[in-house]
């Protein structure tokens, strides 16, 4: 295993160990609102410390962007992790065990390590560029299904009230498959697309560190991740579509602007 990874499990290890110390009192919380929608804890915030701490120990030298403290470290660094301490806080907060610690390790920009653990199932799910997706030592792959009407996807997309969001092409992508899960937890549905849990995810709006990682898990297991143009700008517009090739080129197909 590669150095850099290992040092990422750790990391999130400790991270899920403070996350499932807080779940068994959660009416003790502190909870605080960023924007509508979007909420914060203590757990959250003691969770990135832990993570950068383990990180910046190991690698001095290295910058970290996180959700809640933003970038630590040299701005032009070769190596930048890019970490989630608790994707899926809303679930958390509300006692629904789906969400989970997400580290990255991009070098020159590129990812190259990733690690998504969900404390609560103790799923490991990792990658290391090159080496393949891994849940818990073993080797998984995306799905194998090729009929789009018996696809089951994730979404983190606009609701029907959001027109100017193109919500007319979320419903078609939709009705196409055989349903579509909000689980709550970007990072967790893409390792679930790795894993071959879910077929495909589209993602409107997201963050780095919603998609650093989980973005090296579905493509070491063979799967493919875009933009909305079927390009590689998903990271700077935070519009994804990820899957198994053959759902991916139907749910892209299916996004289309009709004419």
């Amino acid at each position: 295993m590669h150095p850099m990874l290992n040092t990422a499990i750790k990391a999130a290890r400790r991270a899920g160990a403070i996350i499932n110390r807080a779940s068994l009192d959660p009416d003790r919380l502190t909870v605080a609102r960023k924007g509508p929608r979007d909420y914060v804890t203590e757990v959250d915030r003691a969770a990135e410390e832990a993570i950068v701490e383990a990180l910046r120990t190991a690698y001095p030298d290295h910058a970290v962007l996180g959700e809640e403290y933003g970038l630590q470290g040299p701005d032009q660094a070769e190596f930048q992790w890019i970490i989630d301490p608790l994707d899926g806080t809303t679930n958390f907060i509300h006692g629904l065990p789906n969400y989970a610690v997400s580290i990255a390790l991009t070098q020159r920009g590129q990812v190259t390590q990733a690690v998504v653990y969900d404390p609560a199932r103790n799923e490991l799910f990792t990658a290391s560029r090159g080496g393949g997706t891994f849940l818990n030592d073993r080797r998984v792959r995306v799905s194998g299904r090729i009929r789009y009407h018996e696809a089951l996807l994730g979404a983190h997309w606009p609701t029907p009230a959001d027109a100017d969001q193109g919500s007319s092409r979320f419903r078609a992508m939709a009705e196409g498959s055989t349903g579509v899960r909000r689980l709550g937890s970007t990072v967790l549905e893409l390792a679930y697309v790795a894993s071959g849990r879910l077929d495909g995810f589209c993602g409107v709006g997201l963050k780095p560190w919603d998609l650093a990682a989980g973005s090296l898990l579905v493509l070491e297991a063979g799967g493919l991740v875009a933009d909305f143009d079927g390009e590689q700008g998903w990271m700077d517009s935070g519009n994804v579509l990820a899957g198994s090739p053959k759902i991916f080129t139907h749910m892209l197909t299916a996004l289309q602007p009709k004419p």
